[in-house]
This record gives C-alpha cells, sequence and structure tokens, in this order.
C-alpha cells in the first residue's frame, strides 16, 4: 500500500516536472529576466558613454575596458568638455532695447574645451551581494590633455560712425558694455583657436549600480588636474592658467560582452 502510494507520488511529480519543462520551452523567457548578478560569469569586455560634471563646467565620456580578472579592470577613455572661469558674469545691456542683441560674458577672452585621451585601472573594493545592490571600485587614470582655446568675438559699436555694430575679437582695452552690443556667432574667430598641449592625472570612487551582468549603470566621483605646456587664458585682467583643477561626477552607462 505504501509503496504503491510512493510510486505515484513519484509519477505525478516527474509528469508535474515535465510539464512545467514544456511550458517554459514554449514560452520564451526574456534574457534579461535570468541575467541577474546571480549569473558569475566574467564577460570580459565592456563598452559605455555617458555625461560629466566637474566644478567648471560639463562635458560627454566614452569608454572600453576590458576585465583582467574579477578584481582589476583596465579602461581606456576619451573626454571632451568645457571649462568656465567662475567668475563669469553673463549679461546683455541692450537687450532690453533690442530684440537681437544676445548676452554675453563680459571680460571673457576665449571658450575654452579640453580632449582628453588616456588609460586608467579600476580595483574592486566591494562586490554586489547575491540580492543586488553598487559594485564599488578604486578608480584612477592618466593621459594626454590637449587644451583648446577660441577667441571670444563680440559686436562692436565703432565710435562715431553711426552703422550696425561689427563682428571684432574682443579687447578689453578698447570694448566696455556701452559700445558692446552682443555676442557674436560661435564660428567667427574659429581659425584663430590655438590649442594647449599637455596631460592629466585623475582618481576617484566608481560605483555601479546596474542590476544585470550584461548592462553598465555607474557613476564615478573624484579630483582630477590638467596641466599645459602653454598657459590658457580664459579672463581678461587674470593670470592665465597652466592648470585646473576640479572635483567631478561622471554617469556612464554601457554594456559588458564577450568577444565571439
Amino acid at each position: 500500500m505504501i509503496r504503491s502510494f510512493i510510486i505515484g507520488m513519484l509519477i505525478m511529480l516527474f509528469a508535474a516536472g515535465a510539464m512545467t519543462v514544456s511550458a517554459q520551452q514554449d514560452e520564451e523567457v526574456p534574457f534579461d529576466q535570468i541575467d541577474t548578478i546571480l549569473n558569475k560569469v566574467i564577460l570580459k569586455r565592456e563598452i559605455m558613454g555617458g555625461a560629466m560634471a566637474h566644478t567648471n563646467g560639463w562635458g560627454l565620456i566614452f569608454r572600453k575596458a576590458y576585465n583582467q580578472n574579477a578584481f582589476v579592470k583596465n579602461v581606456w577613455e576619451v573626454e571632451f568638455f568645457g571649462i568656465r572661469d567662475n567668475k563669469q558674469v553673463r549679461i546683455n545691456y541692450y537687450g532690453a532695447y533690442y530684440s537681437d542683441a544676445n548676452s554675453y560674458v563680459y571680460g571673457k577672452l576665449n571658450k575654452v574645451y579640453d580632449l582628453r585621451s588616456g588609460f586608467g585601472r579600476q580595483h574592486l573594493l566591494n562586490s554586489k551581494p547575491y540580492w543586488g545592490g553598487v559594485e564599488v571600485r578604486l578608480a584612477y587614470y592618466g593621459g594626454v590633455s590637449i587644451g583648446i582655446s577660441k577667441p571670444i568675438y563680440l559686436y562692436i559699436f565703432n565710435e562715431d560712425v553711426y552703422e550696425a555694430p561689427q563682428s571684432q575679437r574682443y579687447d578689453p582695452e578698447k570694448h566696455f558694455v556701452d559700445n558692446i552690443f552682443g555676442r557674436a556667432p560661435f564660428i567667427d574667430g574659429l581659425q584663430e583657436t590655438t590649442f594647449h598641449p599637455g596631460g592629466y592625472a585623475k582618481a576617484g570612487l566608481y560605483f555601479d549600480f546596474g542590476a544585470y551582468n550584461t548592462s553598465i549603470k555607474a557613476l564615478e566621483i573624484g579630483a582630477m588636474i590638467d596641466a599645459y605646456i602653454t598657459p590658457i587664458a580664459i579672463m581678461a585682467f587674470e593670470d592665465k592658467h597652466y592648470y585646473f583643477v576640479n572635483f567631478y561626477l561622471n554617469f556612464t552607462f554601457g554594456q559588458r560582452y564577450n568577444r565571439l
């Protein structure tokens, strides 16, 4: 009697299991529902992009990475961002009278940007628990930094000449609030752009909070320094800059994968 009951139960369990497997085969389960952090397969390669903000501007970032092992990641990055002076003040003196008078930063000599390319490494400090959470890594990078300065052009009223204002390169010795009509187009003075070669270094903490093994959602916070061989001028009547020191915050998203 008992033996018959046990055999019957085993048959029922086997049938139920077979039905479940059959149902799972019939219904395709999206990959992202099974690809959680419980999947401990190390995906070697990463590609990501995002935005970065620092204490004197913002920009864009692109990265490719290679996971050397579960603890060390090698990173190649390219960044492009703007640099502003913390004393900048935007005004529009003639804006109350003329609708086509564009605002401008009084006393600003150059628009300044930075293009970087370098390598870095991330070391694991805390891995994600099995239920999710945040992975923390120590990150440091360094490489080539090229400062880009484009002269500021403004529409200027010519003295004692009653004609439309003309686009001229800003000269703090000649141009003042009362004879500056407004900002000229960005392309004016583009041919006078100057490049300032140098280098950069930065270090920070990298926080990966992505829920899936194949996807990347990460924040990075830290400090960075850019130094140049030739100095960069931003504002009139201020010292030129041989270097900039800033705190930064990056947000990146992307994918992990293995090359087939």
